[in-house]
């Protein structure tokens, strides 16, 4: 069996395309979506991060602007800053982008953006609504991770899922979408014993640990689904997942390549969640 390739680049092309249609109705309605985003200080990563959400959201005619402050910026600056675009309704989604520095309290942070305007899903009230099953700003990552799973038809009910890493941002949710969705859903992190009892018995696999390669085909079941949300830099300068992809591609029936996979429909969902705020906050399709 030789896997076919979940081609999250090709997918969010074929999203954003749709989502530059809706937004061209909603300005259309006098409605044009807007994105802000917050970062603290210089780390090439986080900014690279922030500058692909501008043009992704250019490239869907969403308007968004990135407001920079330095990494020595106060707790209070950045909560009184969020307050400032709380109540600007020109804004309809804020990201704060992380991680933060040390003397800001991360959790602080995301409370203080309005749940209307909380496109990252991070907000407890969003997280509460995702969990009983009600419309909510859904985590970014596994939104798309879903949105894949629906796209090529891959059946979720009944299934075993199983997560390796236990996250806010990508384990803990994905798992419970995948339960609100009818999977019989298993969490596996770094106490999990004998941890390939459960690799090898999952129907739907999904890794978010951050070490490159671990997972290999001689840890899955035949047919299995694979999703590798790992991002890993080698030392050549390649990236690389957390599955071994060479190895697992001739096990299982479908699987996310890295790059090119999950990574291209986080910055997707983003949009479609801003979108949604949008329409939110301005009484349409209500």
């Amino acid at each position: 069996m030789t896997a076919q390739v979940i081609d999250g680049k090709e997918l969010a092309h074929k999203l954003r395309v749709e989502m530059a249609e809706e937004v061209a109705q909603l300005k259309n309605n006098g409605v044009t979506p807007h994105l802000t985003v917050i970062i603290l200080g210089d780390d090439p990563a986080s900014k690279s991060y922030v500058n692909g959400k501008k043009k992704a959201s250019g490239q869907t005619g969403i308007s968004s602007d990135i407001i920079e402050m330095p990494s020595s910026a106060s707790e209070q600056e950045l909560l009184e800053k969020i307050d400032v675009l709380n109540d600007d309704d020109h804004v309809h989604g804020i990201l704060v982008q992380l991680p933060l520095p040390d003397h800001i309290n991360e959790q602080h942070v995301i409370e203080a953006i309005s749940p209307d305007k909380d496109v990252d899903g991070f907000h407890p009230i969003s997280i509460g609504k995702m969990m009983t099953g009600d419309d909510a700003f859904v985590p970014c990552t596994p939104f798309g991770i879903l949105t894949m799973l629906h796209s090529y038809g891959i059946q979720i009910e009944g299934n075993h899922a199983v997560v390796i890493g236990r996250s806010n941002i990508v384990g803990k949710p994905v798992g419970q979408l995948l339960l609100n969705e009818h999977a019989t859903v298993t969490y596996c992190h770094s106490r999990t014993k004998n941890m390939t009892d459960f690799t090898r018995e999952a129907d739907i696999l999904v890794v978010a640990i951050g070490k490159p390669n671990v997972i290999r085909a001689e840890h899955i079941k035949e047919g299995s689904v694979i999703i590798d949300v790992g991002i890993n830099r080698m030392e050549d300068g390649k990236l690389t997942g957390d599955v071994d992809f060479t190895s697992a591609s001739e096990k299982a029936s479908y699987i996310t390549p890295v790059p090119k996979g999950v990574g291209p429909m986080t910055i997707t969902m983003l949009l479609q969640n801003t979108i949604k705020a949008a329409k939110g906050l301005s009484g349409i399709g209500r």
